[in-house]
């Protein structure tokens, strides 16, 4: 018995954008969180091309070029225009495989040029981290285990908000949870005593009904745009500077410097925030340029040992 492919559902013609947004997202392993931004991204894009009476079918890259120019004039930061343009052109790349188009008109447009040394988020001090989990405690028992998972483990607000009760588990000795990551790769990471406390206190009050790990009075699941207010008004009511800056990402920066600062190999941090290339885990490590991390004292050290009488 011959077994036939699982074939996905195409437009009729080749006007219907949308409905090959839906074939294109349908077709990638993505979770929950990246397939809503890249949903979001390309229908800007759509939307703006309708705005004009273009055919994004006939798009070219002076129309993306265009399109970029007015993002960064609304303001949006080079990174955050950059990454619209990147799902675009994922989108075209699939179009162009079903010879919807004959290329991707992204390819030759000029995309904004990002420091792969800087992230412009603002970050947060192991002492500040501290004043907002004590602030988080006194919120309650689901803020105070949602801002430790962050803390402690440096998850994405889209991966915090995406875990369902199922997901928290046991592996070989360890209290896990699992989550699907960004490019849609399935992780696992271990909870630390300091979650696994805070999330059992929530865990009482929520109860034991399947469904959202995180979830609102209603029962429905808690969002990240929830979450990124949440941040801010417990970092006021810490005290922290700037507190109308931060972001649930300000907690994933702190978790990477601080583990390079307490001596973590790069690799391990890389592997832990699930980055596939270590540029960007160093783009976290806001002490990397501290002097006193310097290799030549290293290296001058072990050559004063071996000379040592």
């Amino acid at each position: 018995m011959t077994v036939q492919p699982h074939r996905i559902p195409l437009p009729a013609t080749t006007g219907s954008a949308t409905a090959f947004t839906e074939a294109w997202l349908a077709n990638r392993r993505l979770s929950e969180h990246t397939r809503a931004a890249y949903r979001r991204d390309v229908d800007s894009w759509l939307t703006w091309c309708t705005g004009r009476g273009l055919d994004p079918l006939h798009a070219s890259f002076l129309d993306v070029n265009a399109y970029a120019r007015e993002l960064e004039a609304r303001p949006l930061a080079p990174a955050s225009v950059a990454r619209k343009l990147s799902g675009v052109s994922s989108w075209y790349d699939f179009l162009v495989k079903l010879h919807a188009v004959t290329a991707n008109p992204v390819g030759g447009a000029d995309r904004p040029h990002l420091d792969r040394d800087h992230s412009a988020t603002l970050g947060l001090t192991p002492t500040e981290v501290d004043a907002l989990l004590a602030a988080a405690a006194r919120a309650g028992t689901r803020t105070h285990a949602m801002i430790t998972m962050l803390a402690d483990l440096g998850l994405r607000v889209g991966e915090l908000v995406g875990l369902d009760l199922i997901d928290v588990g046991h592996d070989r000795g360890h209290r896990t949870v699992r989550f699907t990551g960004k490019g849609g790769k399935p992780r696992r990471r271990a909870l630390t005593p300091g979650v696994s406390t805070a999330l059992d206190d929530w865990l009482g009050e929520r109860g034991p009904q399947p469904g959202p790990l995180f979830v609102t009075a209603t029962g429905a699941r808690v969002d990240r745009h929830a979450v990124f207010r949440l941040v801010r008004r417990l970092a006021a009511d810490a005290g922290i500077a700037e507190a109308d800056r931060l972001s649930p990402h300000s907690l994933r920066h702190a978790f990477a410097t601080t583990a390079r600062a307490e001596g973590v190999a790069l690799e391990d941090v890389q592997d832990a925030m699930g980055h596939a290339d270590p540029r960007t885990t160093r783009r976290y490590d806001r002490d990397r340029f501290n002097l006193d991390r310097d290799p030549a004292y290293t290296i001058a050290a072990a050559r004063a040992r071996r000379n040592s009488p």
